[in-house]
């Protein structure tokens, strides 16, 4: 049995707001100190328990892209909605398999992954949408992310800003492949993420118009395909956790596009990255099948 595997079971086991133990040695002395909330039946979040999900996990950050996720399952059901975490359960390949959205941004994606983690999930794909960067990225297109700039906050939580936010390979190559299978335009590469939506979108109103503005150029000549708002949290908290995950984007926009005065459309339908999450998640199950994962 791999440590995945160990550790899924471990995880399958406990309960589903668990207290977590931290367990120092001094001295020959044991220290043991119970961190977190009072012990509840469904974890205080997404209102899930063990059983309610599936190892893997396909991460909307929009509630109402889950039902349309949930479609391409078998015999998928609604088995929690709270807040901004709506969760459909049902099945891939005959694998238990989940879509749970996350709202926007990393501080509700982390702890959506950390409350799933805990209900014996461990390998996560974000799929979404993305505004473009690199002048080639254009709306409708499919960006495919290795690694997030961590121009955001959360992931600092869980690592020094030293440690690169990267996407787990395995996930990456298997959403490769189904998008180049599905015939859709591709672009592989590092995004950026953010907290603030306006803080791109409208440098000049804050105060701080200098920095955000001096950082979006470094971008653009660093090659960064798109910006987004969650994966870098989530590739961070993934190592963290000892989880896998990747990400893939439907593009919306490109103001970089638009500020060239190249042609560019606005693309609202995501049932592109939606598509390619699921058939990049079929491909997954069938790797791990195969390496005994």
């Amino acid at each position: 049995m791999t440590k995945r595997q160990q550790k899924r079971k471990r995880n399958e086991g406990g309960a589903a707001f668990t207290r977590r133990a931290e367990v120092c040695y001094t001295g020959g002395i044991k220290f043991s100190e119970v961190i977190g909330m009072h012990e509840l039946e469904r974890q205080y979040h997404i209102a899930c328990a063990p059983g309610d999900v599936g190892r893997y996990c396909i991460l909307p950050g929009d509630p109402g892209r889950v039902p349309a996720i949930a479609a391409l399952f078998d015999d998928a059901r609604q088995v929690a909605y709270n807040r901004e975490f709506c969760v459909w359960t049902g099945t891939l390949l005959g694998e238990k398999v989940t879509a749970r959205s996350t709202g926007i941004g990393g501080p509700s994606a982390a702890i959506a992954m950390e409350e799933l983690h805990k209900c014996g999930a461990d390998t996560f794909i974000r799929t979404g949408t993305c505004g473009g960067i690199d002048l080639n990225v254009q709306s409708g297109d499919i960006v495919v992310a290795t690694g997030a700039i961590r121009f955001e906050h959360t992931s600092l939580e869980y690592a020094p800003i030293e440690f690169p936010a990267v996407a787990d390979w395995e996930i990456t190559n298997a959403l490769v492949d189904a998008t180049k299978a599905m015939g859709y335009p591709l672009h592989i590469g590092v995004v950026q993420c953010k907290d603030s939506f306006y803080g791109q979108h409208s440098p000049d109103a804050s105060p701080v118009s200098y920095e955000l503005k001096a950082k979006w150029e470094s971008w653009k000549r660093l090659g960064v395909k798109a910006s987004e708002m969650e994966s870098a949290a989530l590739f961070v908290e993934a190592a963290a956790l000892g989880c896998r995950c990747g990400s893939c984007f439907h593009v919306i926009w490109n103001q970089e596009r638009e500020a060239a005065g190249l042609d560019q459309k606005m693309s609202e339908d995501t049932s592109t990255s939606v598509k390619v999450a699921v058939e990049g998640l079929k491909r997954l199950i069938e790797a791990d099948r195969k390496a005994g994962r």
